[in-house]
């Protein structure tokens, strides 16, 4: 069972944070996609793993801080760690959670042990790297609206895509019937509470991440589905050119989501470290 608190980081906000809590020999640290709350993977849950989470500002029970940025996430799971007395861990994301890890590795790296990350963004901007490129319109759209600043991605939800391609694949879809029908447990609860939270996302994806990637010195392994078209594989790809301890695994029948399927065979990786 996993249990639930609100951690107090003072100046009036607070952070939502989850801890299946069970004594084990590695603790992983997940970070959520958009939108998503942070609760852990239920699928991934196994002997021998304690997972901790928290909703990202602005979702879940979390305080919203417009303005936040990739880099934040380090401070928040910083705070997470303290309050729980942990010392060393694994960080986990999807989608995009996986900025989000990697500003944990790279930021607190006497902590990070490895990361294992799908469907990951790029930074904005990326050198050599077409961002948009093979990305569906209806997955794009709230992107580059967010690239306009904030008050474009505001007025955005007020107007937002009617584009049905949003980039999923027959193997998303079944994956979301079958297997990795948790996604919606925490995709609809985050789209219940309005737009406000992802619409931060999206700026902090396309603003300055506060971090390098390459400084990133933990083993990371890269997930990438060959079918993704709402993040292209290119970006983990790029990604795995640049972070200094990176492997990239592809599958050539995985779209966004269904590239969790892959998951469980990476843990075997990611405990291994």
């Amino acid at each position: 069972m996993t249990k639930e608190f609100d951690l107090d980081l003072g100046g009036g906000q607070t952070l939502h944070v989850y801890d299946t809590a069970q004594a084990a020999p590695l603790t992983v640290f997940w970070h959520h996609g958009t939108p998503n709350l942070g609760a852990p993977p239920v699928p991934l849950f196994g002997d021998g793993i304690r997972w901790v989470s928290y909703d990202r500002p602005g979702y879940g029970g979390s305080t919203r801080l417009p303005g936040r940025d990739v880099a934040s996430a380090a401070r928040y799971t910083a705070a997470v760690v303290q309050a729980l007395g942990l010392d060393r861990f694994a960080v986990v994301g999807h989608s995009g959670g996986g900025p989000h890890a990697l500003a944990v590795a790279a930021l607190l790296p006497e902590r990070a042990s490895a990361v294992l990350i799908g469907s990951s963004l790029a930074p904005w901007g990326a050198a050599g790297l077409d961002w948009f490129g093979g990305m569906a319109p209806g997955a794009a759209a709230s992107l580059h609206a967010a690239i306009e600043g904030p008050a474009a991605r505001a007025a955005y939800d007020d107007n937002p895509s009617t584009d049905p391609d949003i980039g999923f694949v027959d193997a998303d879809s079944d994956a979301l019937e079958t297997d990795w029908a948790w996604v919606l447990d925490v995709v609809r609860p985050a789209l219940a509470q309005g737009p406000v939270a992802a619409g931060d996302d999206d700026l902090a994806y396309v603003a300055p991440w506060g971090f390098d990637p390459a400084a990133v010195t933990a083993p990371v392994l890269l997930l990438a589905g060959l079918r993704d078209r709402m993040v292209p594989p290119t970006h983990s790809a790029w990604l795995a050119e640049r972070i200094p301890e990176a492997t990239l695994r592809t599958s050539e029948v995985d779209g966004h989501v269904s590239i969790l399927r892959r998951f469980p065979d990476a843990m075997a990786w990611l405990t291994s470290r």
